[in-house]
């Protein structure tokens, strides 16, 4: 079975705030066998608009990607994130 990843690009208007929705999404993270490949940290642009945050999720399966999303925990934790932040988001079956 191809694994899921979820791909976020993000701006943070809100720095403290974003610790919150960080903090809210972990259970959401454990419950779906998240592996950070990519939080943040240093990139390059190559083209088109970069966002300053990029982040790269592994999950066991496209489902659990999504299911992982869909989740209640993952959504009380979009609420605080599209409150502090701008992203784009989506989700895509590994090869």
């Amino acid at each position: 079975m191809a694994k899921g990843y979820w791909i976020a690009r993000v701006d943070v208007r809100d720095a403290e705030r974003y610790k919150d929705y960080v903090a809210t999404a972990k259970p959401a993270f454990e419950r779906f066998g998240a592996n950070f490949l990519a939080r943040g940290g240093e990139f390059v642009e190559l083209e088109g608009g970069a966002r300053a945050r990029n982040v790269v999720i592994e999950f066991p399966s496209l489902q659990a990607a999504v299911d992982c999303y869909n989740s209640p925990e993952y959504q009380a934790a979009a609420k605080i994130r599209q409150e502090v932040a701008d992203a784009e988001m989506v989700v895509v079956e590994g090869v």
